[in-house]
């Protein structure tokens, strides 16, 4: 039997950063990760300056061999209407592909990384945990996404949650498709159902094109996919050979979820404690962040896990990514008929100032959410800048 203080399973970003903050505070940490790397994780994927920051990520290093997308702008609109293209003065985000990305994170972290180990057996005992038969801890975090493990072992029912569900493919663009994709990699395209219960995205990261959508209303996903995708194709951003199989994944929105976060020693984190962003259903700052967050209350822990000692934990969430006007919000649409909400998003989606200021600054790009690690500081010649991006 192996024994660590901590026992993380699931390597993405929010496992991989508890590791990283753990192992750097002294910490035995084992991280499990069902999947070897690089492991195939359908992703949109970009991560703001936030995110950056919070990784204590350079830029420079991270871009040897894998790609770093700059991204000065975005081209947004509802399905099948004209777009309105908005641009800043220098990149405000940068595109990668998670299958590099969480590698890399994982490799840096500092802890024992086990690939190709999925969590099979797990057994409650007095003062602890054992997986597999194999590893005894006194703590376990579950971070294993949506349908994470540990998640269930702590009574959540993934069928029975209101979950985002999103299908998109991701591939590599041949010399002939890469001439004739219009779309640019500084520009990302996002296109609105217009219900406004999902939206779809076209983003091209260097030699690679990401397309996808995703939606409150699962039963719905199919019909507006292909209907996205067809408009797509009509205005000729998607080029011929494009592969016509696309995945599915699901997440939680944070406020959507009624998951259990802690108990007598473990905790949920990232995307298998449901904390996705409400109106752009980001993943990746949340996921880190839940991790850093964990982080602070486990060190302060100071190896006594009971659920009372981990509660602060739920209360650092709530202060952090709680938005009680977006409550608000949420329950007056669902008072409207689409065909009113269909009006007010063509009227909103085409102003400039709505666009960049609400819809891509606050909803998407965060810039009013402080940082939670803020730095000034360059990350490989590449300094930041409060209130204009990155340049």
């Amino acid at each position: 039997m192996e024994s660590c203080d901590a026992l993380i399973v699931g390597g993405g970003p929010a496992g991989s950063t508890l590791a990283w903050k753990l192992a750097r505070a002294g910490l035995a940490v084992t991280l499990l990760e069902k999947e070897k790397y690089p492991r195939e994780k359908l992703c949109g994927g970009w991560i703001t300056p936030a995110v950056i920051d919070g990784l204590d990520l350079n830029l420079a290093e991270y871009a040897q061999g894998r790609v770093l997308q700059p991204i000065t702008g975005f081209r947004t609109g509802r399905i099948g209407r004209q777009c309105l293209e908005t641009r800043y003065g220098g990149p405000v985000s940068y595109g990668i592909r998670r299958c590099e990305f969480d590698a890399f994170l994982a490799w840096r972290c500092r802890a024992r990384v086990l690939e190709g180990m999925p969590l099979t057996s797990l057994e409650r005992t007095r003062d602890g945990w054992i997986l597999n038969d194999r590893f005894r801890t006194p703590l376990l975090i579950g971070a294993g996404g949506h349908y994470c493990p540990v998640a269930r072992a702590l009574g959540a029912n993934p069928r029975e949650e209101a979950a985002v569900v999103a299908r998109e493919a991701e591939f590599l663009l041949d010399r002939r498709q890469r001439e004739a994709c219009p779309v640019q990699g500084e520009i990302p395209e996002l296109y609105f159902c217009s219900d406004l219960k999902g939206y779809g995205w076209c983003f091209r990261k260097g030699d690679y094109l990401n397309v996808g959508l995703g939606r409150v209303d699962r039963h719905g996903l199919n019909l507006h996919l292909n209907s996205f995708l067809a408009s797509l194709s009509e205005a000729g951003r998607i080029p011929a050979g494009a592969p016509a199989k696309f995945a599915g994944h699901a997440y939680l929105l944070y406020g959507n979820s009624h998951r259990r976060r802690v108990a007598e020693g473990a905790m949920l984190i990232g995307d298998a404690a449901g904390l996705a962003f409400q109106q752009s259903g980001e993943g990746i700052r949340p996921a880190i962040e839940s991790g850093a967050l964990a982080a602070r209350v486990i060190l302060g822990a100071e190896g006594k896990y009971s659920s009372d000692r981990l509660e602060p934990y739920c209360d650092l969430l709530e202060a952090r990514f709680k938005q009680r006007d977006t409550c608000r919000a949420s329950a007056l649409s669902n008072l409207w008929p689409d065909s009113a909400i269909a009006l007010v998003a063509g009227f909103l989606l085409a102003s400039p100032s709505f666009t960049r200021h609400v819809l891509l600054d606050r909803w998407f790009l965060r810039t009013s959410m402080r940082a939670l690690v803020p730095r000034a500081s360059a990350r490989g010649g590449i300094a930041y800048q409060r209130g204009s991006g990155l340049k």
